[in-house]
Parts: structure tokens; C-alpha cells; sequence
């Protein structure tokens, strides 16, 4: 049984109440996307909040999170609450599709860990069918959002498996967002790729940057040196 909570160097993630726990493809996510000088992120799908606390962590922007869910947005909103970051984060208690319809800034960075199930079977838990299926948030409803909203030399940040990524990247050329980077995240040396993240905007390239990425070692154990790196101002033990 996963643990009912997540502590990190600086803050506390409960998640007895969400779907889907705090994991490891998830916090490299987090760590690895760019926020520089931004002014206002948006995390899509934010569910326990892991996203956006990560990202305060180490920004002053002003940070949005929209989740659907009812257990989850209770959560989030708590572990937000708890952060040393309150001030930072608003959670936004309704579907994209709804907060979509308000007045809304542009925004520097759009990030997502958004349901990618596009076809295999769902299991007979309701909660984690909307976490993980795009039955209630479809790819073309994230590309949509980006276009309007998204500043012009914003970035969107995607994590997906490498067969949704493809087929993503398709529908965001169609609708003027390129590929510009992507990170293919490995369990370890010589084991599969389990998911990319992709880095779009609004500058067409003739090819995207990509980039390998190592969680562990080849002997499954110890983690990786870049994976270190990545994660130490996070994790307790790292």
C-alpha cells in the first residue's frame, strides 16, 4: 500500500485521498522543467499538487492549477495551504474546459501530467480512470488552451508515454505548437523508455532536441549521477 504522504526537503505531499500517488517519472517532471524568470505557470491536472509545489520550489511566478476532481482539489488546496509557497499557489476547483471560458491571463509556462490512456482498458476505479484516461481531458483540449493562452515565447511541457507523445506531437504541429525538446526517460541503463517530456512553443524547428535521460544505473539499484542531480534539492535522501 503506498504511503498516505510524500516528504520532500521543503514540503508535504498527503495523498491518501488522490488516484495517483506521488512517482518517480513524475517528480523528474517537476524538477526538469524551466521556469526562469516567469511570471505565471499553469499546472493542468494538477491532482495532490506535486507539480506546482515542485515548481514554486524554486519560482516567484504566480502559479494556477486546475484539477476535476473532487478528492483530489480538497487535496491539493491542503497541501498548497501547507507549502511555504500559500501565497503562491491557486487552485482552480473545475475542468480546463470551464476555466478555459474566464478571463484569463497569457501565461509563461503550461505544464501537464494529463490523462494518456487513449485506448487501453480501464480498470473499475472511477477515480483513477479520470486520472489516467482522456475521457474528461482530451489532447485537443490542452492544445486549445495553449493556443490562447499561452504567452509567445511560452513553453508547454508534456509527460507521456512515448506512443501518446507521438501521436500529441502530431495534433500540436497541426495547431502551430513544435516540438521543440524532448527528454526520454529510461528505468535504467538498458532498460525501456517509459516516458518523454516534451517541450513546445510556438517556433517551428526542423527537429526536436532530444536528450536521454537514466533513472538507475544498469543494475537497477543505484540511481544515476544526472537523476541525483536533478532531484537533490528535493529529495530527503538525495
Amino acid at each position: 500500500m503506498p504511503n498516505t504522504y510524500f516528504q520532500f526537503k521543503q514540503f508535504r505531499v498527503e495523498q491518501d485521498r488522490c488516484a495517483m500517488k506521488v512517482c518517480t517519472d513524475s517528480c523528474v517532471f517537476g524538477a526538469y522543467v524551466e521556469v526562469g524568470e516567469a511570471q505565471r505557470i499553469l499546472d493542468i491536472g494538477t491532482g495532490t499538487g506535486l507539480l506546482a509545489l515542485m515548481v514554486a520550489q524554486r519560482s516567484g511566478a504566480s502559479i494556477d492549477a486546475v484539477e476535476i476532481n473532487p478528492e483530489a482539489q480538497q487535496q491539493a488546496q491542503e497541501n498548497f495551504a501547507a507549502s511555504p509557497w500559500a501565497d503562491q499557489l491557486h487552485l482552480h476547483p473545475m475542468p480546463l474546459q470551464v476555466y478555459a471560458q474566464k478571463q484569463l491571463p497569457k501565461y509563461d509556462v503550461i505544464l501537464s501530467n494529463p490523462p494518456f490512456f487513449l485506448s487501453s482498458l480501464k480498470s473499475a476505479d472511477a477515480a483513477k480512470n479520470m486520472a489516467k484516461h482522456t475521457g474528461e481531458l482530451l489532447f485537443e483540449d490542452i492544445l486549445y488552451f495553449a493556443q490562447q493562452h499561452l504567452t509567445e515565447q511560452g513553453k508547454l511541457y508534456l509527460l507521456l508515454p512515448p506512443a501518446e507523445a507521438l501521436y500529441f506531437a502530431g495534433l500540436a504541429k497541426a495547431s502551430n505548437l513544435y516540438l521543440a525538446e524532448v527528454l526520454q526517460v529510461y528505468t535504467y541503463h538498458g532498460g525501456k523508455c517509459i516516458r518523454h517530456i516534451q517541450t513546445y512553443t510556438y517556433t517551428p524547428v526542423t527537429a526536436p532536441v532530444a536528450k536521454d535521460f537514466f533513472i538507475r544505473e544498469a543494475d537497477k539499484t543505484t540511481y544515476t549521477s544526472e537523476f541525483r542531480q536533478l532531484l537533490q534539492p528535493y529529495y530527503l535522501y538525495l
